[in-house]
Parts: structure tokens; sequence; C-alpha cells
């Protein structure tokens, strides 16, 4: 397979802070790759220099064969980015926003390009509704709709279902996997372990950096934690002590249990005898899964809140 995205170095800074650093990403063409990171990890950044809206400080590659340094323009005119927060036209209608963009794009034979996006995403029967009027699942769509107008052969998407319900979240998925299937490269930023489970591959940074990438699977195993799971009453009192034990990464309430990781199991298992002991309280080895290894590196990693910059 093709490389949609291979690039190197990526580095920007904003006050001396490097906010994206040496950062390397190689995407294939037709795959979905979930980009995740706490806030101000510098996903956003990440997807702006790809897409041609940020100049890199260094680095160098390719976004869809073209470089990412000297033909930005191009790039731009083939990526479509879906930002986090809703940026079409509130006081237009769902059809009158679709035309607009497509009259940005230059695109011939406009109407018909309209009308068929209109159809593809299910949005013929509203085309007459004020965006503003929308619900969130809607929205979205309307913003999907306005990505694929031109075509593009790699989509960024940023948060696209941040506050969005489930059953919207599931459709707008079903459509991102409909669109890699025709070859179109896809990477998201997400907040949500059931999206990035629906990924082909995964990227995971902090501070800038990528502090591990791979499937789902590599990610767990590669991780090599030991988990158990603890039930039983007032948990949320029980998370700083288990917390501060030696050989504890994270502890984290999954529903009326919590699940506590670290990375030796032999201290890890000493460490909680004390609570084994309880007979309140039941203890058991559980599977790692996604949520427990983001949340060990969430943990690992340092305070990344940079204000405006993400």
């Amino acid at each position: 397979m093709t490389r949609a995205v291979d690039v190197t170095g990526l580095t920007k800074r904003y006050g001396g802070r490097a906010v994206v650093d040496n950062l390397s990403i190689q995407l294939e063409t037709g795959r979905i790759c979930g980009f995740l990171g706490p806030n101000g990890s510098g996903k956003t950044t990440t997807i702006r220099m790809l897409c041609g809206l940020l100049t890199p400080d260094s680095g160098a590659g390719t976004c869809l064969g073209l470089d990412i340094i000297t033909q930005a323009a191009q790039i731009k005119r083939q990526v479509g980015y879906m930002t986090q927060r809703f940026g079409l036209y509130e006081d237009l209608t769902i059809r009158e926003n679709l035309d607009f963009v497509a009259r940005l794009f230059e695109l011939p034979q406009r109407k018909q390009v309209v009308d068929l996006t209109l159809e593809r995403l299910g949005l013929t029967a509203r085309q007459r509704q004020l965006a503003g009027a929308l619900s969130g699942g809607w929205k979205q769509r309307l913003a999907l709709a306005a990505c694929l107008l031109h075509e593009p052969r790699l989509l960024l998407l940023d948060e696209p279902t941040a506050g969005v319900d489930p059953k919207a979240r599931r459709d707008f998925w079903d459509e991102i996997h409909r669109l890699a299937a025709r070859g179109i490269t896809v990477l998201v930023s997400t907040h949500y372990m059931d999206e990035a489970a629906r990924c082909h591959e995964l990227m995971y940074i902090a501070n800038g950096q990528v502090l591990t990438r791979g499937t789902q699977a590599d990610i767990i195993n590669r991780a090599g934690l030991a988990v158990w799971s603890v039930a039983g009453e007032h948990l949320e009192t029980l998370v700083a002590p288990i917390k501060a034990l030696p050989g504890v990464l994270s502890v984290s309430a999954f529903g009326n249990t919590l699940h506590v990781a670290g990375l030796d199991p032999a201290l890890l298992e000493a460490s909680l005898a004390p609570y084994q002991a309880r007979p309140e309280m039941q203890l058991t080895p559980a599977q790692a899964d996604l949520e427990d290894v983001f949340i060990s590196l969430m943990d690992q990693a340092p305070d990344t809140d940079r204000g405006a910059a993400t």
C-alpha cells in the first residue's frame, strides 16, 4: 500500500515551547488511524500542519504525495478537515452551506455535486433547514458532508463526535468505514475508547511526542499491564490510598469497580494483599483494555494543558 501521510521530525513551537516535538506519522492509504492524547497534547496542531493550515517550524515529508512545506496550498484542496467546533453558517440552510463550500472549491456542476452529497449523507429531506436549528448529530453530518464535497483523498477529523448522542456516533463511524473502504484515509482524534477500538490503528501522544502506536492488540500487549478489579463499598475513598501503593501505575473507576494497573504483577499483588484480606471487598485479576493502557499513559505523562495550543 502507498502512504497517504509520511512525515518525520514535525515540530511546532509557541512562545518557545514545543507543542509538537519531533513527531513522525506514516499512514497507509485507506486506513483509519485514531489519534489520542490528553487535552493540550498537540493533536489539533498536528492536524493543522498536515492539512496545510500551519507551517511547521521544522520537519519534512509528504501528504498525499505533496510536500507539506512547499505544496501546502495544493494539499488543502485534496484534504477534508473537520474542526472540533461546528464551523458552518448557522443562518444558512443545509443546502446553502454546501453550495457555499462548493463555490469556495470552484467545483464544476455545483448543483449536481451538492445534490449527490445531500443524498449520500441522508440530508436531502432536511436540506431547507437552517443549520442553527439542527441537533448536534445532524450538524455533525452536515460538517462531514461539507468535508466530502470536493472528493478528498484524506480526512482529518478533530474530535468530530464530541457532544453527540450514541446513535449519531455509531452512524458517523459506519460512514467513516464506508469511506475508508473506498480508499479514503482517515486520521481522527477522539477521547472515546469505543471509537478508538473501531480504528485500524492508534497513535497516542503527550507533550507533542508519540508514546505508543499500533493496533489495539499491539498496544495492549506492549503495555504489559497487570490489572486487578476491586469491588466493594465506598470505593471512592480507596482511590488515593491505593494509587499511593508501590507498583500501582493507575487507579480508575469502572462502574461499581476500580481497575488497578501496574507493570510488576508480583509487586502489585503484594501491595493489594491487605485489601484482599478484607471480607467486604472482592479483588480479582482482570484483562487490561485500551482504557487501562491510556489512563496509565496519561498518569505517567506530565500535565500538557497549554491553553489554546492543542
